[in-house]
C-alpha cells in the first residue's frame, strides 16, 4: 500500500463516494483501527453521521477499498466555515496596539475572526493576513473598506480601525444550491432522511476553491507586530505530512494542539446556508471554533503550515499556506 495509490484511489472515486448520503468530505488519510493509527495509507471519507449498514441504502454504504486501498469512514458533522461567533475562552478580544497574531479582528461589516499573522507583499509593504470571510465579508467588501480590531462582535467601533482592505481571494459558491424553501425542507427533513440511509445529493462542483483568503494594508506599519500570540515569531513555511503536530493562536479558543490526520482533501463547506467545494486541503483534529477562522496554523518548529477557515465540532479544515501565499503574492 503507498501513498501514491491512496492519492490515485481518491481521484479516481470521488464522484461515487460522493454520490452517497452524508458523505462532506474524502482525503488522503492514515487507516485508524480501533483508536490507533495503524500508518497504513488509506481513503478517508468524511460523514455527516455513521450509521450502522443495516439501516443504510446500499448504494450509500461506503466500500472497505477501492482499487485495493482500504477506506475509513469518520463522522465529523457537516464542514462550516467558523463564522458563528462563539463565546472566547481566553481575553483576546480587546484593542490591542501594535496587534499580533491571535486577536479578534474584522471587516466593519462581520462578526469576529483571527488576525493570522501579519505577512509581508512581494515589494516589502506589510499586510494582515486572515480569511476572505473575515476580511472580506464572503467577496461582499471592496478593497479600502475599513477593518476592525477589535471586531465589532467585540466592541469595536470605526474608531479601532487597523487596516484597510488590500485585495481577496474571491470564493466560488455553489450556484446549485436549492434556494430558501430548499434549504428549509432540507434542515427539516435530513434528520429523518439520514436514519433511513437517504439524503438530499449535490454531486462536487466544478467551481472549486482552494483558499478562503485576504489581506489588509495597516494604515500605519507600527500599529501591528509580527508576533503571534502565545507563539511567537513564525520560522518560515513547510509542506504539512499526514501525522505532524500542529497548533494555532485563535481569537476564541486560544492556543491549541492537534495533528494533521488528511491531505488533498476535497470537502464541502457551508456558509450560512451558501455552499462552498474545497480542494488540496489540510484535515486535522485541531480545537477550533467559531471566531477562530483566520488563525495561522504552525507546525512543532513553528513553520507556517496553513490558515485555519472551517471546521466542526471534531475537525479542522485549513487551507495550505503554498497556495495561500502562491494566490495572495505574499510571503511569510
Amino acid at each position: 500500500m503507498s501513498w501514491d495509490g491512496a492519492w490515485a484511489a481518491r481521484e479516481h472515486h470521488e464522484a461515487s463516494l460522493f454520490d452517497r448520503a452524508n458523505v462532506v468530505g474524502i482525503a488522503i488519510g492514515s487507516k485508524v483501527v480501533g483508536g490507533r493509527d495503524t500508518g497504513e495509507p488509506c481513503v478517508t471519507v468524511y460523514v455527516e453521521r455513521k450509521l450502522t449498514e443495516s439501516v443504510m441504502r446500499r448504494g450509500d454504504i461506503v466500500p472497505k477499498e477501492v482499487d485495493g486501498i482500504r477506506t475509513d469512514v469518520v463522522e465529523t458533522g457537516r464542514f462550516r466555515a467558523l463564522i458563528l461567533l462563539q463565546r472566547p475562552e481566553v481575553n483576546r478580544v480587546g484593542r490591542v496596539r501594535p496587534a499580533p497574531g491571535g486577536v479578534s479582528i474584522g471587516h466593519f461589516r462581520v462578526t469576529a475572526g483571527t488576525l493570522g499573522v501579519v505577512a509581508r507583499r512581494l515589494d516589502g509593504r506589510p499586510v494582515i493576513l486572515s480569511n476572505n470571510h473575515i476580511l472580506a465579508n464572503n467577496n461582499d467588501a471592496r478593497p479600502g473598506d475599513p477593518i476592525l480590531q477589535p471586531a465589532p462582535a467585540d466592541q469595536g467601533t470605526p474608531d479601532d480601525a487597523i487596516a484597510r482592505l488590500a485585495e481577496f481571494v474571491p470564493l466560488a459558491f455553489d450556484d446549485r444550491e436549492p434556494g430558501r424553501i430548499g434549504r428549509f425542507i432540507e434542515r427539516t427533513f435530513a434528520p429523518l432522511l439520514a436514519a433511513f440511509g437517504l439524503g438530499l445529493r449535490r454531486l462536487p462542483s466544478r467551481r472549486a476553491n482552494f483558499v478562503d483568503a485576504a489581506i489588509a494594508e495597516p494604515l500605519a506599519p507600527d500599529l501591528v507586530a509580527r508576533e503571534i500570540l502565545e507563539i511567537g515569531l513564525v520560522e518560515g513555511v513547510a509542506l504539512a505530512r499526514i501525522g505532524d503536530s500542529v497548533r494555532k493562536s485563535g481569537r476564541t479558543s486560544g492556543v491549541t494542539e492537534g495533528r494533521i490526520i488528511g491531505i488533498d482533501s476535497v470537502v464541502r463547506v457551508d456558509y450560512n446556508g451558501r455552499t462552498a467545494l474545497f480542494r488540496r486541503q489540510l484535515v486535522s483534529d485541531l480545537p477550533s471554533k467559531g471566531g477562530d477562522s483566520g488563525s495561522l496554523v504552525v507546525d512543532a518548529r513553528r513553520r507556517a503550515v496553513g490558515l485555519l477557515f472551517a471546521g466542526s465540532a471534531t475537525t479542522t479544515l485549513i487551507n495550505p499556506i503554498e497556495a495561500v501565499s502562491r494566490m495572495l503574492n505574499i510571503t511569510l
